[in-house]
C-alpha cells in the first residue's frame, strides 16, 4: 500500500509528512470499514508542534466518523466539535468536510432532517471552494438522506448529479457508493431489475477500490432484491457472503442487516428455528449498535415469525407496538398493518382485519401519491402488490367477490390514471358505489378481469346483470403457459394446425369459466395481469367438438379490446369514428443508423392512407420531415388520428425510454415515450405500426409500459400497438383493411378484428398469429 511505504519513508516523528501520512492511513482504515482499527491507530497523540495543524483536524474528523458508525454518538459529537473549532480558527478550507462528517453523525443517530441540513451546507461550501471530491460526497449523502426520508425520486436525482461528477473526476470509490445508493432507491420503488444491476455494479467497483465494508453493503442489498424476487438460493448466497466479510470487519450494523436477510429467507422456506437464531443474534447486536429504524424492521420480521409459528397473541402485540411508533417508516408500517390484519383473520375478527387491510392500502397509496417522477410511480407497486393480494384473498374467503374486485381495481393503472387526469384536467374519481355492471352495460361488452396473485388467481366475469368470480389454476402455471404459447408464434407451423397444447389450455383455463356468459360475435374487454399482459387473447384455441365448429382461434368468435382498469374503462367509449376526422401520419423515415435502415413497405403504408383521408384532412411527415421536432410542433392535439409507420424500440429497464425511430436531426432520431406524455392529446385513435409498440416490460398494477401506455397517458381514446416485432410485409395490408373499416364507420375494435380476419382466412403464411396477432387495441379515456 502506497501510504504504508510513505509512512516508512517519513518515519521521523518530528516530520510533518510523517503525521500527514499517519492521518491518511487512519482515514483509509475508516473508509474500508475497519472502524475499531482506525480508532486504535489514531489514538496516538500528535506532538505539540503540530497541535494546531490540519493534521489534527483530520484526526478528529476520522475519529468522529468512526465513532458515529459504531454508535458512540456522544464521543463522536465531542470529536467533531473539536475539529470544527480548530478548522474555524485556522483551517477554514476544511469546514465543508466538518459539515459532511457532522451530517454523518446526525444520520447514524437517526436525525435525518438535521443530517440533510448539514449535507446541504457541505455541498454549498464544497462548491464555493471548487472541491469536486467533497461535492460528490455531499451529493451522495443527500441522496442517502432522501432515501431515508422516503423521497426516492429526489434521491435518484441527487445520485444522478453525483455520478456524473464522480465519473468526470475518476473517483471510483464514489462511483461505487452512488451506484449502490441509486440501487436502494430503485429497490424501494419496486424496480428490481434496475436495483439489482446497480447493486452488482456497486459491489464490483467497491471490490476494485478495496472497499470491503461497501462490498458487504451492496452484497446484502442484492440479497434483498433476490428475496423480493423469490430467488431464495441467490438471496441466501449473497447474504452469507456479506456476513462472512462483515464479521471480519466487526461492523455490527452491517452484520444485523445480513442476519435480517438470512432470517427472511429462512422464514420463506419455513425454516423457523434457523430464522429465530438469526433474529436473536440481530437483536443482540442492536444493543451494541442501536439504530431505531433498523431495529423496527428486525422486530417486524420477528412478528412475522411469531404469526407464522402460531404465536398469535405475541405477534399481535409486536405488530401493534411497531404501528404505535411515530418514527415507523411507511414501508414497515404498511407491512405491519397487513400482518396485523392477518392475525385478526386468524382470530376471527373479520371487521378489525378489514380495517387494517384498508389502512395498509391507504398507507401504500399515500406513499405512491408523494412520488413526482413518472418512472417511479410506474414501478412503485411492484414492492407492495402482495398486500393488495392478501386483502383480495381475505375478501374472497369472506364470500365478497365484488369487494375483492374493487380492491383489485384500486391497484390497477394508478400512474396512468393520475397522468390522464393531469393531462385532461379532469380528475379521475372512483365512485363510492362500485358497480362494474354499469360499465359492461354502457359498452355493450362482457368484461374479463384477471388477477394473478402469489398463490391464487381469479377471474371476474362482468356482464350488465352480474359479476361472477371464478378461481383459476396456480398463477405460475398460467404465466408459464402464456410465455410458452407466445414463443410458439415464432415456430414454422401454425399453432392452430399444430394443435398447440398451450393455446388450448389457456382457453380452457382463462375463457371456459366465462364461456356461457359470452355470446357469439359479441364484444369482450380483457383486463389482464402478469404475463397475460403480453398475451393476445384472440389467439387462444377453441377446441372443436361434435356439437361445435372445428378448432379455431377465439378471434373468430368475439371482438376484443384490452383495458388497464375499470376506473379508466368507465371513462372510455366505443363510439364510431369522428366524421370528418383529420390524420397526422409520420413514417417512411430516413435511415437513422445502421440498426434502423429504411423500411421498404413504410412508403406503401403511408400511401394507402390517402385512400381514406383527403389532402385537406391529412398531414404527412415523411422523409426528412419525419422528425420528432416536426411531430411535436405540428399540433398533434388537433388531429383525430395519429399513425406511425416506422421502426420502434421498447426499453425494459426504462420503459419511458421506449421510442419511435424517426429521421435524424443532428444526433437525435427518437420520439421518446417520455416526450409523448408531456403533450396532451385528444386523438380518437393512435396507431403505432412499429415493433414492440406496446412495450416489453410489465409492471404490477400498470401492465405493459411503453409507447402505447405513453399515448394513453397523453389522452388518446384508443391506441393500437404491437406486442412483438411486426412484419414489414403483412402490416400494410392489415392497416389498409383497418382504415377501410374505419372509413366505413366502424369502431376501431370492429375494424381491427375484420382486418385481422382477412389474414386469418388467407391461404399463405399471413394466416399465422405472428403476422396478425401482434396488434392489440387498448382502450383509453
Amino acid at each position: 500500500m502506497a501510504v504504508d511505504r510513505a509512512t516508512k519513508q517519513f518515519s521521523d516523528p518530528h516530520s510533518e509528512w510523517h503525521w500527514r501520512f499517519w492521518a491518511l492511513k487512519g482515514e483509509i482504515l475508516m473508509l474500508q470499514g475497519h472502524y475499531e482499527d482506525a480508532l486504535s491507530f489514531l489514538a496516538q497523540a500528535v506532538p505539540a508542534t503540530f497541535a494546531q495543524s490540519d493534521v489534527v483536524v483530520w484526526q478528529k474528523l476520522t475519529q468522529g466518523a468512526a465513532c458515529a458508525r459504531l454508535g458512540r454518538f456522544d464521543e463522536a459529537a465531542n470529536l467533531l466539535r473539536e475539529a470544527q473549532a480548530l478548522a474555524q480558527n485556522a483551517h477554514p478550507a476544511l469546514l465543508d468536510e466538518c459539515a459532511l462528517r457532522q451530517g454523518t453523525l446526525y444520520f447514524h443517530r437517526g436525525d435525518t432532517l438535521a443530517a440533510r441540513t448539514a449535507y446541504r451546507t457541505a455541498l454549498q461550501v464544497a462548491h464555493d471552494n471548487k472541491n469536486e471530491y467533497l461535492e460528490v460526497a455531499a451529493l451522495g449523502s443527500l441522496a442517502v438522506a432522501s432515501t431515508r426520508l422516503e423521497h426516492y425520486d429526489e434521491a435518484i436525482d441527487w445520485n444522478d448529479r453525483a455520478l456524473r461528477l464522480s465519473q468526470t473526476i475518476g473517483d471510483l470509490r464514489s462511483v461505487s457508493k452512488i451506484e449502490g445508493n441509486t440501487g436502494w432507491s430503485y429497490h424501494e420503488l419496486g424496480d428490481y431489475a434496475n436495483a439489482l444491476s446497480q447493486f452488482e455494479n456497486a459491489e464490483r467497483d467497491a471490490d476494485r477500490a478495496g472497499l470491503v465494508a461497501d462490498r458487504v453493503y451492496w452484497l446484502n442489498s442484492a440479497a434483498g432484491v433476490h428475496y423480493d424476487l423469490a430467488e431464495y438460493p441467490a438471496a441466501e448466497s449473497s447474504a452469507r457472503k456479506a456476513l462472512q466479510l462483515t464479521r471480519n470487519l466487526r461492523d455490527e450494523g452491517s452484520t444485523i442487516e445480513c442476519l435480517q436477510n438470512l432470517a427472511l429467507v429462512a422464514l420463506a422456506k419455513n425454516e423457523f428455528k434457523e430464522a429465530k437464531t438469526h433474529l436473536d443474534e440481530a437483536l443482540e447486536f442492536e444493543r451494541l449498535a442501536p439504530d431505531h429504524q433498523r431495529e423496527l424492521y428486525t422486530r417486524l420480521i420477528s412478528a412475522n415469525l411469531e404469526a407464522k409459528t402460531g404465536n398469535i397473541s405475541e405477534s399481535e402485540i409486536s405488530y401493534s407496538r411497531i404501528l404505535a411508533d411515530p418514527h415507523c417508516p411507511s414501508s414497515v408500517r404498511w407491512e405491519a398493518q397487513a400482518g396485523l390484519a392477518q392475525v385478526h383473520v386468524v382470530q376471527g375478527k373479520a371487521e378489525v382485519a378489514e380495517r387494517e387491510f384498508a389502512e395498509s392500502i391507504r398507507t401504500i397509496s399515500k406513499a405512491h401519491a408523494a412520488l413526482q417522477h413518472e418512472d417511479f410511480r410506474i414501478s412503485f407497486l411492484s414492492s407492495a402488490i402482495r398486500f393488495y393480494d392478501a386483502y383480495i384473498n381475505f375478501l374472497i374467503d369472506q364470500k365478497r367477490p365484488v369487494d375483492a374486485l374493487r380492491v383489485a381495481d384500486l391497484s390497477r393503472a394508478q400512474a396512468l390514471e393520475e397522468g390522464v387526469s393531469a393531462n385532461t384536467g379532469k380528475r379521475t374519481s372512483r365512485p363510492a358505489g362500485f358497480n362494474p355492471q354499469t360499465i359492461s352495460l354502457r359498452l355493450n361488452a362482457t368484461l374479463l378481469f384477471y388477477w394473478l396473485g402469489r398463490q391464487s388467481s381469479y377471474l371476474w366475469v362482468i356482464t350488465p346483470t352480474r359479476v361472477a368470480e371464478s378461481p383459476l389454476t396456480h398463477p405460475e402455471e398460467i404465466n408459464a403457459a402464456a410465455k410458452a404459447y407466445r414463443e410458439s408464434f415464432l415456430e414454422p407451423r401454425d399453432p392452430l394446425e399444430a394443435g398447440n397444447a398451450d393455446g388450448k389450455k389457456l382457453y380452457t383455463v382463462l375463457i371456459a369459466p366465462a364461456e356461457k356468459l359470452i355470446h357469439k360475435n359479441s364484444r369482450v374487454v380483457v383486463l389482464p395481469d402478469g404475463n397475460l399482459n403480453s398475451l393476445n387473447f384472440e389467439t387462444l384455441i377453441v377446441s372443436g367438438s361434435k356439437h361445435e365448429d372445428k378448432p379455431h382461434y377465439w378471434i373468430e368468435d368475439v371482438t376484443i379490446t384490452t383495458a388497464n382498469s375499470l376506473a379508466l374503462l368507465a371513462r372510455s367509449s366505443m363510439s364510431g369514428p369522428p366524421n370528418p376526422g383529420r390524420l397526422l401520419v409520420v413514417g417512411d423515415a430516413l435511415a437513422a443508423s445502421p440498426d434502423f435502415p429504411p423500411l421498404p413497405q413504410a412508403g406503401k403504408e403511408v400511401g394507402l392512407l390517402k385512400n381514406y383521408f383527403s389532402s385537406s384532412q391529412r398531414l404527412e411527415l415523411t422523409g426528412a420531415n419525419a422528425t420528432a421536432t416536426r411531430f411535436l410542433s405540428s399540433e398533434p392535439e388537433k388531429f383525430s388520428y395519429l399513425h406511425f409507420a416506422t421502426h420502434g424500440t421498447a426499453s425494459r429497464t426504462r420503459p419511458l425510454e421506449s421510442a419511435v425511430i424517426l429521421s435524424p436531426e443532428g444526433d437525435s432520431f427518437k420520439l421518446y415515450a417520455r416526450d409523448v406524455v408531456k403533450h396532451p392529446l385528444n386523438a380518437y385513435l393512435v396507431t403505432i405500426s412499429a415493433c414492440n409498440g406496446a412495450g416489453t416490460k410489465s409492471y404490477a398494477g400498470e401492465g405493459l409500459v411503453g409507447l402505447s401506455w405513453a399515448f394513453l397517458r397523453a389522452g388518446a381514446h384508443n391506441v393500437i400497438a404491437g406486442l412483438w416485432e411486426v412484419s414489414n410485409a403483412s402490416t400494410p395490408q392489415l392497416m389498409d383493411e383497418l382504415y377501410k373499416g374505419i372509413h366505413a364507420g366502424e369502431d376501431p375494435a370492429t375494424a381491427l378484428r375484420k382486418a385481422k380476419l382477412t389474414l386469418v382466412h388467407s391461404s399463405g403464411n399471413y394466416r399465422k398469429p405472428f403476422y396478425w396477432a401482434p396488434f392489440l387495441l387498448y382502450a383509453g379515456s
